[in-house]
């Protein structure tokens, strides 16, 4: 019997928000995305393992990817 499984990671982009990266310290509009990984079997995504909330600088020297918790990135997807 042969079972096909993996994870597969999908990226949201939810909205531009107002942020000061924490690498470079620039406070511009930065993308907020949210990042879900699901367990798949037989190619088919069952359910999530993981959810992340991202903001990205979008500083040419910085590019850096700083994580959020989700209550943080609800407050700033509100604002």
């Amino acid at each position: 019997m042969l079972v096909i499984f993996g994870f597969r990671t999908k990226r949201e982009f939810l909205r531009w928000v107002s942020f000061v990266c924490r690498v470079c310290g620039q406070s511009q509009r930065l993308p907020l995305v949210r990042e879900v990984t699901k367990f798949s079997l037989f190619f088919i995504p069952l359910f999530p393992i993981r959810v992340k909330h991202l903001v990205e600088c979008q500083n040419p020297a910085c590019r850096s990817v700083t994580k959020v918790s989700g209550e943080e990135a609800e407050r700033l997807v509100a604002v």
